[in-house]
């Protein structure tokens, strides 16, 4: 009977709990584990909490994050405007329940992406549904897909997202093309799903590299007011790592 429930489990893809009643019964064949009750507990938890895992590892798959990164992973030593208090609110991602809008500034390498990286992680742990992209690349895909009929699928699927990173904004100014379709996603975001930028550029200069008045006025005035701002300082991480490993190489 045992046998037939164990494979009855697989067909109907009970994974969690096929494993957990595959170990109580060898666990059972050398002392009592479980009553009847702590057992059907038992079965339903462990496939419980197989589904949670197996969720958000889809998450992470699907978010396509730049790096694998995780907020105990970051640096906050020297004065790189990282404050650690901050972070451990958004660790909580409160903003993202509340749609509030997050942006990540600073020069090249001071680990824009990396932080962004992190924090969507930690929101794919906590089941929010996360994709990270390249700004330039995000649009480039659209204009291809209004181009054949498909992009308003593709803004829907955007929109649904809990969260959505835009990675590099602003490193190639917008075209009327591009413009129109930033509008687009955060109309449809806006007050509703949470937005991460990271960027080069301060705040203060998105709305000439977004072009046309008009247009940078409506994108930016949905975004700027409500939005939770961290600037990153200091000497490139990357080229500090590069250093760091030439050292090491040079003392052995």
């Amino acid at each position: 009977m045992n046998k037939e429930s164990l494979e009855k489990m697989i067909r109907m893809r009970l994974l969690g709990m096929h494993q957990a009643f595959k170990t109580s019964i060898e666990a059972e064949s050398q002392t009592p584990q479980f009553t009847n009750d702590e057992l059907v507990h038992h079965l339903v938890q462990s496939e419980w909490d197989d589904r949670q895992h197996r969720s958000v590892q889809r998450g992470l798959k699907n978010a396509n994050f730049r790096y694998s990164a995780s907020l105990e992973q970051l640096d906050y030593s020297g004065d790189r405007g990282l404050d650690k208090n901050l972070v451990q609110r958004l660790s909580g991602c409160e903003f993202i329940k509340k749609g509030d809008d997050l942006f990540i500034t600073g020069s090249t390498g001071t680990g824009k992406s990396f932080l962004a990286s992190a924090i969507g992680q930690q929101a794919c742990l906590l089941g929010y549904k996360v994709l990270y992209t390249n700004t330039t690349k995000l649009m480039s895909y659209l204009k291809m897909a209004k181009a054949d009929g498909t992009h308003l699928k593709e803004l829907s699927k955007i929109e649904k997202q809990d969260v959505l990173i835009l990675d590099d904004f602003g490193v190639q100014p917008f075209d009327a093309g591009s413009r129109a379709l930033l509008l687009d996603i955060i109309e449809d975001r806006h007050g509703k799903r949470s937005t991460i930028i990271t960027a080069q550029l301060p705040v203060k200069k998105w709305h000439e590299v977004i072009g046309e008045k008009t247009l940078a006025d409506a994108i930016l005035d949905r975004i700027v007011h409500q939005s939770i701002r961290i600037e990153l300082y200091g000497e490139s991480l990357r080229k500090k790592q590069k250093g760091k490993a030439e050292t090491m190489e040079t003392n052995l």
